[in-house]
């Protein structure tokens, strides 16, 4: 009897030690929550203070993205990489709009007919500012040709001169054919010109009566008796002579005729170059390169060569054909463009050529058509595109690529033919240099680094923006100057200073990290707008009105955990914060409803006994465990290993379960409390249901930070409140987090009343003993653990289990351990170590478990 009392004080003692470790790492309810000094603030409100000149906190960012809007090295594009919300796209503007960056070598460019080519239009590059006017000068050119050019051949001197050649041409023709023509009469014959059709032939007839009559009315005659047969006779004799001297005079006359074709053709085209070259010498005056000398010459040898004799219905469209289509003109000489496109689309980057729709709807094509898209708009400039937005468009990215690589411009690439299957018009390329600003985040940086080796070489200059501030006075100076920018641009009432004190606090708690403020200035002016707007009764905004719209913002997401706190105020999802129960554990979830985060109590039960299995992840075998929960699940057997260091294998069968989850879980958060958990299952010794666990745990039995601490401790507390905070409850996080707490003031004000606490541990013994009020026992040199302590009897119930399953029928070869686990146990693979620094440390946007209720 004396042995068992003096056994119930050694207990007694060694839970007192448990109590008396489990006081040193309670957190000071001054440490829950940081608080903005006011004091730092040096105004009343924020109509006494200057605006932020631009975006706050990203010197860095600011360098470099200064030195790719300066430099005009090649390949020095720039992407800038953050996430939203961190005034990404107001530096970019606001910088581009300061610089104002100049230029020298600004150009217009101009499209035109290729004559040689109809399908391929020729391009004219121009001085900044010309090409408009090079398009009024070519449309008097086209105009001259359509009316003055042929009225002016028409007019004296050179119809005159055609009529002098027509004339000389009729005196040479007289005197080749007279001669013949003399004897043909003399032997009672006449030379006739008969017409045929569309041709006119010559005839040699006889002459009856002084009137020449054809061989078969003549023949009509003599039969009548009123001609002689001696006249039939002597033209049937004479006429094949005359028959080959008539031939041999047409052809003589017929080179005579093209001979005066040929040189009054000549004749009117010396005439009109001429004259055209007259009518285009202001144009090569005002335009001396020599893109525009050529094609002033291709224009001149078109008219004259091909539309100087044509008739008006056949003639062409001079306007048209000779016009020009002006595709760029950049009308300051100095300044370089800034273009944003914000649908960075094939078409909107390249440009386009837009049809026309003839006869029968058939698309046809010509240089007029031809349009320009943002990168030659953006040519010796900037253009800023977003970066999702331009790999979501099919062929963007590659044609974007591939035009910062060859500094040209193909409007229409071959990709293109799929969209305009029936334009066959293929511009010249276009020459370009143009610095493009992409604005993205992390991973889609390191997703194109991986996968197009152009991309580190054209993008070289990173600017990388912080999320995050220090946590100092100058940071909530900084939230000061953002807020009175903010008054002032959208003409709102200005802030008190409580006001910007809670903003900051607010700005803490988003990105719960120690000594930091969240730098998404996005979220923060959004709640500054609604508490504006709930001000607008009053002459400022304070701390009240930022408080009310913080939570204003939350509840208008909430719906997902109210309704999971109406099914745990129902018992619907079973949660138990009183009380003691062996493998069973109250674990800590968090969902996401856009950027807010709520948290969730979430039951873990463990189950174990003798058997083969090892480790069973019911989850993995249900296809609902994420790649993270996995890995974090078979770290458990390395702890396992390192806590119970047996000489035999650990041989039982144990399974691990969210309790009540009916989506998708992800996250190691919880492999803490599944250690604790599986320990309890496995000595027998309950686990306090007043409290909950959270951390990642390491196989040498560190606890890790987690993502999510503030609203996983809120969602707890706000279980344990709705059943009755008893003072015994609280929460285990692991030491990592104690700085990173911000928890709400009613949980604050809880835990200063000793209603509800917070435990900080940085490895798992001390969280055995939180958990289970029992001692864990630390190993000596030898590896074994203090009698009477948990581990202690974890390893004898190991050693239990072994020896049981010796002594069953079952081969001890077969027998697998817990570190080897059948590869049934979850039906994907464990994804190997990553070292993509892309993963952050810490697990901002873990999400251990998506209820479906």
């Amino acid at each position: 009897m004396p042995a068992k009392k003096n056994s119930q004080k050694t207990e007694k003692k060694k839970k007192g030690k448990a109590a008396s470790d489990a006081t040193a790492t309670k957190v000071p309810p001054e440490l829950l929550r940081w608080k903005c000094d006011l004091d730092c603030l040096k105004f009343e409100t924020t109509a006494e203070i200057d605006p932020a000149p631009g975006v706050v906190g990203q010197p860095t960012a600011y360098e470099a993205l200064k030195f790719g809007i300066e430099c005009l090295a090649t390949g020095q594009n720039v992407y800038v990489r953050g996430a939203r919300g961190t005034g990404r796209n107001t530096m970019v503007r606001q910088m581009l709009n300061q610089l104002q960056p100049q230029s020298d070598a600004n150009r217009d460019f101009c499209y035109v007919h290729n004559f040689n080519r109809p399908d391929h239009p020729r391009l004219v590059t121009l001085p900044p500012g010309t090409a408009h006017e090079f398009r009024k000068e070519m449309l008097s050119v086209a105009e001259f040709f359509e009316e003055g050019l042929i009225k002016s051949l028409d007019g004296e001197p050179y119809r005159g001169e055609r009529q002098a050649i027509q004339d000389r041409v009729q005196e040479e023709i007289k005197a080749a054919t007279e001669p013949l023509e003399k004897e043909i009469e003399a032997n009672g014959m006449a030379m006739v010109q008969v017409q045929q059709g569309p041709a006119s032939q010559t005839l040699v007839m006889p002459v009856v009566d002084g009137n020449p009559v054809p061989p078969e009315q003549l023949k009509a005659l003599i039969a009548d008796g009123k001609a002689k047969p001696e006249q039939l006779t002597q033209y049937e004799e004479a006429l094949p002579k005359y028959q080959k001297r008539m031939q041999e005079t047409g052809r003589q006359v017929s080179e005579l005729i093209r001979a005066a074709t040929r040189e009054i053709r000549q004749q009117m085209e010396k005439v009109a170059r001429q004259l055209s070259s007259q009518c285009t010498s202001t144009v090569l005056e005002k335009f001396p390169g020599e893109a525009v000398k050529t094609y002033i010459g291709e224009v001149i040898d078109d008219v004259v060569e091909n539309h100087l004799q044509s008739d008006e219905e056949h003639r062409p469209d001079f306007k048209e054909l000779y016009g020009v289509n002006v595709v760029l003109s950049q009308e300051e000489e100095t300044l370089r463009p800034v273009i944003e496109e914000n649908t960075p689309s094939l078409i909107n980057l390249l440009g386009t050529v837009d049809p026309e729709f003839g006869p029968g709807g058939m698309a046809v094509s010509d240089y007029r058509g031809i349009r320009a898209g943002a990168l030659l708009q953006a040519d010796n400039g900037y253009l800023v595109l977003d970066v999702n937005d331009v790999i979501s468009e099919p062929g963007a990215w590659r044609a974007l690529m591939r035009t910062l690589r060859t500094g040209r411009l193909e409007i229409v690439p071959p990709e293109m033919g799929w969209m305009r299957q029936t334009v066959v018009t293929q511009p010249e390329p276009i020459p370009i240099k143009v610095r493009v600003i992409l604005i993205g985040d992390m991973q889609t940086y390191y997703q194109l680094d991986h996968a197009d080796p152009d991309f580190r070489e054209l993008f070289k200059v990173l600017a990388d923006f912080d999320s995050e501030l220090q946590r100092d006075s100058n940071g909530v100076s900084q939230y000061a100057s953002v807020v009175a920018g903010l008054t002032a641009s959208e003409n709102l009432p200005p802030f008190h200073r409580s006001a910007v004190g809670a903003l900051a606090e607010h700005g803490a708690r988003i990105v719960a990290r120690r000594d930091r403020l969240t730098a998404k200035f996005g979220r923060i002016a959004d709640i500054a707008r609604e508490a504006a707007f709930l001000a607008k009764d009053d002459d400022a905004v304070t701390d009240e009105h930022v408080k009310s719209a913080i939570k204003r913002t939350k509840a208008r997401a909430s719906l997902p955990s109210r309704k999971f706190r109406e099914m745990v105020e129902s018992q619907t999802i079973m949660v138990q914060t009183d009380g003691e129960v062996i493998g069973q554990i109250n674990g800590l979830a968090v969902m996401h409803s856009g950027p807010l985060t709520y948290g969730f109590p979430a039951r873990i039960t463990a189950t174990i006994g003798p058997g083969s299995a090892g480790l069973i992840n019911i989850e993995g075998r249900a296809q609902m465990s994420g790649s993270i929960h996995t890995k974090g699940f078979h770290i458990l057997g390395g702890l396992m290993r390192h806590l119970l260091r047996t000489e035999h294998p650990m041989t039982f069968s144990a399974s691990l379960a969210f309790e009540q989850s009916y989506g998708g879980i992800d996250g190691d958060s919880a492999s803490g409390a599944e250690i604790v958990c599986l320990l309890s299952a496995l000595t027998g010794i309950p686990i306090k249901q007043s409290m909950s666990m959270t951390g990642a745990i390491d196989q040498h039995g560190h606890l890790e930070a987690i993502g999510g601490v503030n609203e996983k401790i809120e969602g707890f507390f706000d279980a344990c409140d709705y059943f009755g905070l008893t003072g015994d409850q609280g929460v285990v996080v692991p030491k990592s987090n104690a700085g990173d707490l911000m928890l709400r003031e009613d949980v604050v004000e809880a835990c200063a009343k000793g209603k509800f606490h917070v435990y900080a541990v940085d490895n798992i013994y001390d969280a055995i003993e939180l958990m289970t009020g029992t001692r864990a026992g630390r190993p000596d040199e030898n590896g074994d653990y203090p009698e009477g302590s948990l581990l202690a009897k974890a390893h004898d119930e190991v050693e239990n289990f072994w020896r049981l399953t010796l002594a069953s029928p079952i081969s001890v070869a077969k027998v697998a351990s817990v570190e080897e686990s059948s590869p049934s146990d979850d039906d994907q693979p464990i994804s190997p170590p990553s070292n993509d620094p892309r993963k952050q440390s810490r697990r901002d946007a873990e999400s251990e478990s998506r209820f479906k209720p």
